[in-house]
This record gives C-alpha cells, sequence and structure tokens, in this order.
C-alpha cells in the first residue's frame, strides 16, 4: 500500500497543517496515483489557481514487482515554471522534468513541487508498507 499526504503551503501558512489531503493504492501493478489541478484525473487535488502545477503533474505508479516509481509529467510548456525534489531521511534528490525515479520500497519521505515565482509549494508525504 502507498499512502500520500498532500498540503498546500503559501508563505503565509508556513507550518499550518490544516487543509492536508490523503490517498492510498494498494502495491498492485499498475496501481496508479495523480497529483495535479485536474479533478476528473487526480486524487490529490491543487488549488485551481495555482499554476506552477499541472494539470496532471505527478504520477504514482505500482510496477510488477510492487515498486513505487514517481514521475513528474511533462507539462504544456517546453521549460517548468516548478521544481520537484524527493527526500528521503536526509537525501535530497531533484526529479528531472519529465523524468521518473524509484520509491524506497517499505520507506517513507517527502516530494515537494515549489513554484519558482512565489514562496508556495506542494508538500506530498508518502508512506510505502510492506
Amino acid at each position: 500500500m502507498l499512502e500520500l499526504t498532500m498540503a498546500a503551503v503559501s508563505a503565509a501558512e508556513a507550518g499550518a497543517t490544516a487543509g492536508m489531503h490523503m490517498a492510498d493504492a494498494p502495491s498492485e501493478p499498475g496501481a496508479v496515483l495523480r497529483v495535479g489541478r485536474d479533478r476528473s484525473a487526480c486524487r490529490l487535488v491543487t488549488p485551481d489557481d495555482w499554476l506552477f502545477v499541472s494539470r496532471v503533474h505527478l504520477e504514482f505508479q505500482c510496477g510488477q514487482d510492487g515498486t513505487w516509481h514517481l514521475t513528474w509529467l511533462r507539462g504544456s510548456l517546453p521549460e517548468p515554471s516548478s521544481e520537484v525534489r524527493l527526500t528521503v531521511g536526509e537525501y535530497v534528490q531533484p526529479v528531472p522534468y519529465g523524468g521518473t525515479v524509484a520509491l524506497p520500497r517499505g520507506g517513507s519521505g517527502e516530494i515537494v513541487v515549489q513554484d519558482r515565482t512565489a514562496p508556495r509549494s506542494i508538500n506530498v508525504g508518502f508512506y510505502h508498507e510492506v
């Protein structure tokens, strides 16, 4: 099972935990969870006016071996309006635009989608239960 917890954070709300959203999916091959602005395609939805997040921005997909992968989906612009980074413990890894990274099996961490033009972010915590 992969559990996600998302919070939208602006400079005025730094440190606040109100407005958190949760989603989960079983660790079965082909299972998918998406994060973005499109309510019809995403289980975790960001504010409509936060245009630094694409309609479908992040996709978590479970592979054949039960490992979850995170993909930063390419949007309509050649250059993104945000940066995405994965943090697991003390390890921080930037996620390339259009790139995919594996999440640690049985681990936890956080994915941060940071607006390049304003002090706001989408913080998605994850926990992979095996």
